[in-house]
Formats: C-alpha cells, sequence, structure tokens
C-alpha cells in the first residue's frame, strides 16, 4: 500500500506526463507531417534539430532550457514578470518532459505518414478537397495507428524523465519530485529501500498498461480503417 507521500508522487508524475502530452501533440502531429509531406530549404537541418534531444545528455538539454525559461533567461524573466514560473515548478517538470519526449513523437509522426498511401490524397485534391480537409479526413485518420504509438510513447518518455526534469524544476517534493525522481530519492536514505520498491512497480504498472492500452486501439483503429 502506497503511502500519503508516495500518492502524491504518483498523481504528480500523472500530471506532468499528461500535461506534457498535451503540450507536444499538436506541434509534434504538425512537424512529424511537415517532414514526411514538404520539402523544403534546410529541412536536414530541423530535421537535426528536432531530433537533437535524443542524442544529447538530458542534463544539457535541462540546461539549455534553464537558460531560456529560467527567473534571469531569455523568456523566463519576461514570464516571471507575468507571474508565470517554470524554473523549480511542476511547469519546469511538464516542459522538460515535453522537450525530451517531443522527437519520439515526431519520429513515430512522420513515419506513420510516410506510410500513408500519397495517392489517396492525391485523388481527395482532385475531387475538389482543401488542404487541411485532405489532411484531417485522409491523411491523419490513415496514420492514426503510428500517431497514437507515438502519443504513447512520448507519454512513457515523460514518465521516466530524470535528467533534464532534474535540471530545470528540480527535485522539489510535492511540487516537482516526479518518480524518477522520488525513486532516486529513496535509494539515498536509510529505509527507503521498500519505499523505491513499490514506485518501481508502479512505475512498471504504468507502463505497461499504456503500451498495453496503445496497443488495443492501434488494433481497433487499424482495423476501422482496414489496414488489417
Amino acid at each position: 500500500m502506497l503511502s500519503d507521500a508516495e500518492w502524491s508522487v504518483l498523481w504528480l508524475s500523472c500530471r506532468v506526463s499528461l500535461g506534457a502530452l498535451a503540450l507536444l501533440a499538436i506541434p509534434g502531429i504538425a512537424m512529424g507531417w511537415l517532414l514526411a509531406r514538404r520539402d523544403f530549404w534546410g529541412k536536414s537541418a530541423l530535421d537535426a534539430l528536432v531530433h537533437l534531444p535524443l542524442v544529447l545528455p538530458p542534463v544539457v538539454t535541462g540546461y539549455l532550457l534553464l537558460l531560456l525559461l529560467g527567473r534571469h533567461g531569455l523568456l523566463g524573466s519576461w514570464l516571471y514578470d507575468l507571474g508565470v514560473r517554470i524554473a523549480f515548478d511542476w511547469k519546469g517538470a511538464v516542459v522538460a518532459a515535453a522537450a525530451m519526449s517531443f522527437p519520439l513523437l515526431v519520429r513515430a509522426v512522420r513515419l506513420a505518414i510516410e506510410l500513408a498511401d500519397p495517392k489517396l490524397e492525391e485523388a481527395a485534391r482532385t475531387l475538389g478537397a482543401g488542404p487541411l480537409r485532405v489532411l484531417l479526413t485522409i491523411t491523419l485518420p490513415l496514420a492514426a495507428p503510428g500517431i497514437l504509438a507515438g502519443l504513447v510513447l512520448a507519454f512513457a518518455r515523460s514518465l521516466g524523465e530524470f535528467g533534464a526534469t532534474i535540471t530545470l524544476a528540480g527535485n522539489i517534493p510535492g511540487e516537482s519530485q516526479t518518480l524518477p525522481m522520488a525513486i532516486y530519492t529513496f535509494t539515498q536514505v536509510p529505509d527507503g529501500d521498500a519505499s523505491a520498491m513499490r514506485l518501481v512497480w508502479v512505475a512498471l504498472g504504468l507502463s505497461l498498461l499504456a503500451l498495453a492500452g496503445s496497443e488495443l486501439l492501434a488494433r481497433s483503429l487499424s482495423r476501422r480503417l482496414g489496414l488489417r
């Protein structure tokens, strides 16, 4: 049975992961479509920039975010004057998780859209459908299973984010201490192994539940679309 502190960590982790998903869903899908369906000058550079968090140490990503969104950062000082605090706050954990999960969602969406038959989009356009209607009624439905898989992967990555989060948001109990940081904290204190193990099982359960749910929904979508 989880203690009150452990329930607090679990709730905060879910809130951060869902917040990150809400923050990156539309930009991630739009970027995946852009990289899959459009050719333009600088596309390779943009692609490399989007995927940079995958190869950079997470602490480096977190530090760059801190320089940008910290109290005296380029955007952080302006946001602070408006009453919005990002650094060392749960909102910072959301931003850090979104930054680290963004390339995974973009990659999944891009691959899903590239596998969608472009001839169906061309046929819709010849019948008078505009670009937005083609996107919403042809492209995205065909790519829906891959998009869903990308969203679940982004959620799971957000749930396990550590390096960028602790750099930007800190490890403040009740404020920015998510599952990975709580587990790490419990392993550093006497008699904390039991709490750490309980949270490890919680993390495993949430990840398996998300993956199983994603697979079931993807199969359902594929059957409806006639892809299986």
